[in-house]
């Protein structure tokens, strides 16, 4: 609650399957940005050519295909928040692009010199250790600690086995959004030794897993309670 008050940089650190993006959502739908658009960049998910013109925006003729100009997601966020997904997936050659605009407030498109002024709050997520990057050398020190200003790490469902009650509670009421008696019937039917196995589990994919198997015995039960 108190990281989502501040207007600071936000890192959300966790293994793959924690949640992050949801923590980030959160820290938005309470933030003081939450009546603007809640904007998403995944740094893994685009190609490295064509990163600086998703993030930045290009103008008409920058380079072959950009027959109109665009505006990038930066733009898209001002005002808002920007959700930079898997962010040590960035390359190292636009590492400092990117802290240029978070430096200065401004950019400038591909193919452009006309300097734009942005407002954005920036919440980054990774699974990697940057720390570990930055000494490595895959990663600037200098954006690391501009992103770092405030971290929340996310931990893995094995170290949180007493949430699995109300993680398993939430995925059955999107399961059932209609019907919350057959969420409670649900959960009162699983057994003392199923709860011990579910705690026992490794869930190495964490709670992407544990949807999984949520939706998998929801699908498998039909009209019958699953379990």
């Amino acid at each position: 609650e108190r990281v989502a008050q501040s207007d600071a940089t936000v890192l959300i650190q966790g293994e793959s399957g924690t949640g992050k993006e949801l923590v980030a959502e959160a820290l938005h739908s309470e933030g003081a940005r939450k009546d603007k658009p809640f904007v998403i960049f995944d740094c893994a998910a685009v190609t490295p050519s064509l990163i600086e013109a998703e993030l930045f925006g290009h103008e008409r003729g920058a380079f072959t295909g950009a027959h109109v100009s665009r505006a990038g997601h930066f733009e898209h966020a001002d005002g808002g928040p920007l959700f930079l997904d898997d962010i040590g997936e960035l390359p190292l050659e636009l590492q400092s692009k990117l802290l240029r605009v978070l430096e200065r407030g401004e950019l400038r498109r591909v193919g452009s010199t006309e300097r734009r002024e942005v407002d954005v709050r920036i919440i980054a997520a990774t699974h990697r250790d940057l720390a570990h990057a930055v000494n490595e050398g895959s990663f600037r020190e200098d954006l690391y600690y501009r992103l770092a200003v405030l971290r929340l790490e996310v931990p893995p469902l094995r170290e949180r086995l007493d949430d699995l009650r109300t993680l398993i509670e939430g995925l059955l009421r999107r399961a059932y959004p209609k019907t919350p008696g057959r969420v409670a019937a649900t959960l009162a039917n699983i057994t003392d030794e199923e709860w011990r196995a579910l705690k026992s589990h490794a869930w190495s994919r964490n709670v992407r897993e544990l949807r999984n198997a949520v939706d998998r015995a929801v699908a498998l039960a039909g009209d019958q309670l699953p379990t």
